[in-house]
């Protein structure tokens, strides 16, 4: 039996797009209190279902796809220029394919303008009308207000007109950046994208007998697998080990690890990897914020991700990717590297970051281990010494030394020189990944 709080998000699944909806009509509707619809509501705009605007309300958007992200939606475009919507607000949950900037002559503007387009502009009012009967909404910038008509043409073809007090530059910028940060986050790989899912997850009832497992073990060769109660909520996790010594007659309840660590869909690869790594274990449930069982991971999933993700080419830059990009492989005796310190590397003292610091050691280290052993690592623990500021514009010489290499983790012994001077030392621990 579902609870009140997940019949509320499967009826606001239901909603048409851009249907408005409230807190007194939802708790009006399926008869519960108004703080469980403001709970669900609240749920549902974390999970992208609705979009809260200021002085428009809460309407319903469509859920974009991972592969669509950076399309952004006319309803986002208002919270991102801080804007005041003054028609057409029935489209604020359809989707813009790209902007025009309405920086030239009317008829030149309106060759570059069509359906689906932004129109950034600032007081032309013939513009907004032209762009509206195009197909396009319009952003008036620098605060201005948009004439009765065209009010009236964005109520009738349901395409938003937004004032903001910004000006046009600055507009572009920040829906320029807000695309690019989507960008970035659709790069990382998300529990999601690599989950088995529930249809394909093979897992045990508490009330099974140990036999149960076993035939689930010889079917499927698989070690592990998360254990459910009679509504399917994850009430356990049962291993090889668990069930050592005991008949087959015995149920699972008896033998299964209880309250077994857990992730959700929007945990990192990276982060359940690390949880794994660090806890020993080789199956990790996924579950909903109601603790249903969603689908599990294995080890072999995770690693697999993470390695097919470093190969990966990226559309959005972080400040990882752009130190990693300066490092320099130096073709001398030893294995050393060399960096430049740039301003975006540096804090507010004109030295080196220590986030950029520890990032230029980390990759340094795991540049020799690939170098060493082929292998793919993940960084588990590290010890920084730093022992003189680094100024913009120095050039550092990196020198990365394998200490002990076993089969599933490394020690490496990182040395940063500046003008043949060690300026900085590090110890690190990495975890190997295996092919």
């Amino acid at each position: 039996m579902a609870t009140k709080h997940e019949q509320i998000l499967d009826y606001i699944e239901t909603l048409a797009v851009g249907e408005k909806i409230s807190v007194r009509r939802i708790a009006k509707e399926l008869q519960v209190s108004e703080g469980t619809a403001y709970r669900a509501i609240k749920e549902a705009e974390n999970n992208r279902l609705v979009s809260t605007i200021e002085r428009v309300g809460t309407i319903r958007i469509e859920r974009k796809k991972k592969e669509n992200i950076e399309r952004l939606t006319y309803a986002e475009i208002v919270k991102i220029v801080d804007g005041q919507v003054l028609g057409g607000r029935a489209g604020l949950h359809k989707s813009l394919n790209k902007f025009v900037i309405g920086a030239m002559q009317l008829e030149d503007m309106m060759r570059y303008t069509e359906a689906g387009n932004l129109l950034i502009v600032g007081n032309r009012y013939k513009a907004h009308e032209y762009a509206l009967q195009a197909g396009a909404a319009v952003l008036v910038t620098g605060g201005f207000e948009a004439s009765d008509q065209v009010k009236k043409l964005a109520d009738e073809y349901e395409l938003p007109v937004i004032s903001t007090s910004y000006d046009t530059f600055t507009v572009a910028t920040m829906i320029n950046r807000a695309i690019y940060d989507q960008l970035i986050k659709k790069e990382i790989l998300l529990i999601e994208d690599i989950l088995i899912p529930l249809e394909n997850t093979h897992f045990l009832h508490y009330k099974d007998p140990i036999s149960r497992y076993h035939e689930l073990n010889n079917e499927t060769t698989h070690g592990g697998f998360p254990v459910v109660d009679s509504n399917g909520k994850l009430v356990g996790i049962v291993t090889s080990r668990d069930v050592i010594g005991y008949s087959s007659t015995d149920v699972i309840d008896k033998v299964m690890t209880r309250d077994p660590i857990t992730v959700s869909l929007q945990t990192s690869v990276a982060a359940a990897g690390h949880r794994m790594i660090w806890e020993g274990i080789d199956l990790l449930p996924i579950t909903d914020d109601h603790h249903n069982l969603m689908g599990i991971i294995s080890r072999q999933d995770v690693l697999k991700a993470i390695q097919t993700a470093q190969r990966q080419p990226q559309q959005g830059e972080t400040i990882d990717d752009i130190i990693k990009s300066q490092l320099t492989l130096l073709q001398d005796d030893t294995l050393s590297l060399e960096f430049k310190v740039t301003p975006q590397m540096t804090n507010a003292y004109g030295s080196i970051s220590y986030g950029a610091y520890t990032m230029i050691l980390t990759e340094a280290a795991a540049t020799a281990l690939k170098t060493k052993n082929r292998k793919d690592s993940v960084l588990e623990n590290m010890t920084v010494y730093y022992l003189k500021p680094v100024q913009l514009d120095a050039t550092l010489t990196i020198r990365p030394s394998i200490l002990d290499i076993s089969r599933k983790s490394a020690k490496v012994d990182v040395e940063v020189l500046y003008q043949q001077k060690v300026i900085g030392k590090a110890m690190m621990t990495f975890q190997l990944l295996d092919r």
